[in-house]
């Protein structure tokens, strides 16, 4: 079992805030989490993600943007991405201070959008990157990729896709990896669309460890 406690910093600007779930023995390595442009840090996503990856000895931070921070609904305002990468690298470095080894940058949607872009920016920032449901274009409208950062993340990242996914289908998501110069893996969950998580209880529980399971793969491999 791992403990849950509130996070705040505010030492820095932007200020980090959200939850940070600790393992009951030292931790094997670290993970930052954030959520998309329409949730927070208390989606049902980022917890059960959270949980897992604390039960499987890792020190998760799962935290709020700061476009979320000044807000409690509705999605960023036009120009708030740059201050949220800045959120991001901060809560980064807020669990690098605690001497936990490797730490990796997770986030669904807008959020793992950021998280990229700031490893692709910065590449010694993270060891590696986990996306959940990367928004590769608007619904309807492939020809707006959001790739324009791809050629420069070198940076491994492994992919969580849904099958039912509007902003990208598993064939789209597959031909732009194409552009990842660094290491990349897709990791397929069939039936699940943008939010990710299976409907069936039973596809529910074993998302965790099935996450787990290919993150270890992954990362573990190099």
């Amino acid at each position: 079992m791992h403990s849950v406690s509130e996070f705040k910093d505010a030492s820095g600007d932007p200020p980090a805030r959200g939850f940070l779930h600790e393992p009951a023995a030292a931790p094997v390595a670290a993970l930052v989490l954030t959520h998309g442009a329409g949730a927070n840090c208390e989606s049902k996503l980022l917890l059960a993600t959270a949980e897992a990856f604390a039960d499987a000895g890792f020190l998760v931070l799962r935290c709020d943007l700061p476009f979320r921070q000044k807000k409690p609904y509705g999605p960023p305002p036009p120009g708030a991405a740059e201050r949220d990468r800045q959120g991001l690298k901060r809560a980064v470095e807020c669990i690098k201070r605690r001497g936990t080894g490797h730490v990796y940058l997770g986030g669904h949607s807008y959020g793992g959008r950021q998280a990229s872009i700031l490893a692709a920016d910065e590449p010694e920032l993270v060891a590696g990157l986990l996306l959940f449901s990367y928004p590769l274009h608007p619904p309807r409208r492939p020809e707006q990729l959001r790739t324009a950062h791809w050629p420069r993340l070198t940076v491994p990242a492994l992919f969580v896709h849904g099958s039912r996914d509007p902003f990208a289908s598993l064939e789209e998501m597959k031909a732009a990896m194409s552009l990842l110069p660094g290491r990349h893996s897709l990791l397929q969950v069939d039936g699940a669309g943008h939010e990710l998580l299976p409907r069936r209880a039973h596809a529910r529980d074993t998302f965790g460890p099935e996450t787990i399971a290919a993150f270890r793969a992954f990362f573990q491999s190099r």
